[in-house]
C-alpha cells in the first residue's frame, strides 16, 4: 500500500468511513504490528496494543495532516509511542536494567572499553581530590547503592551532613570533569 492511499484512507477514517478503516487495518496493522512486537517483545501484548493503536488512530484521524508528513510514518509513530508507553508502564527502569543480562553478555567492544578506561581513570583522579571521607561516601552511594541514613550512620554525621557531603562532591566531581 503506497502513502498516497494510506494518507487517502487516513482522510476517510478522520470523516468516520469504516470501510476505509477496515482498508487501513488490512493494509497497514502488520507493519504496525512488527513494530509492537519489536518493542514490547511479547506477542499478546503486542496484539493489545495494536488494538489500542487503532483505536487512537480512530479517534485522531481527523487530526491528520497530510502535507509535508508521511501517513506511514505517522501511523509507525503513533504505534511507536504507545509500545514505548506501554513498556514504560509495565515495570519501572531500574527493574528493566537488572533484568538486561545480555548487555553484560556482550561486553564492550575494544574502543569502548578504552574510552572506559580512560573515563575511569579520569574519575579515579578527581576522586582523589575529595577528602577522603567524602570520597569513600560517594562511592559508598553511588557504587554499592546505600541510602543517605546508612552513610550518615557509617560516618557518625547527621543526615543532613551527609547530604551535603554527597551534594558538595558531585559539585567538586562535576567542576573536575569539566576541565
Amino acid at each position: 500500500m503506497s502513502d498516497r492511499e494510506i494518507a487517502e484512507l487516513i482522510g476517510r477514517v478522520g470523516l468516520r468511513d469504516r470501510t476505509a478503516f477496515t482498508k487501513l487495518y488490512s493494509g497497514v496493522s502488520p507493519k504496525l504490528f512488527a513494530v509492537c512486537l519489536r518493542i514490547l517483545k511479547d506477542r499478546a501484548e503486542s496484539e493489545d496494543a495494536l488494538q489500542e493503536i487503532f483505536v487512537r488512530i480512530w479517534q485522531r484521524a481527523d487530526r491528520f495532516a497530510p502535507s509535508g508528513t508521511s501517513a506511514a510514518g505517522w501511523l509507525v509513530a503513533i504505534a511507536r509511542n504507545h509500545s514505548i508507553d506501554r513498556l514504560r508502564a509495565r515495570r519501572p527502569v531500574t527493574d528493566a536494567l537488572e533484568d538486561r543480562t545480555d548487555i553484560a553478555d556482550l561486553g564492550p567492544d575494544p574502543e569502548e572499553a578504552s574510552v572506559m578506561r580512560g573515563e575511569g581513570r579520569r574519575i579515579d583522579s578527581c576522586m582523589q581530590e575529595l577528602d577522603p571521607d567524602r570520597a569513600g561516601a560517594v562511592k559508598s552511594a553511588y557504587v554499592e547503592g546505600l541510602t543517605y541514613q546508612e552513610l550518615a550512620e557509617r560516618h557518625g554525621v547527621p543526615l543532613n551532613t551527609m547530604r551535603t557531603w554527597l551534594r558538595r562532591s558531585l559539585l567538586k566531581l562535576r567542576e573536575c570533569l569539566d576541565r
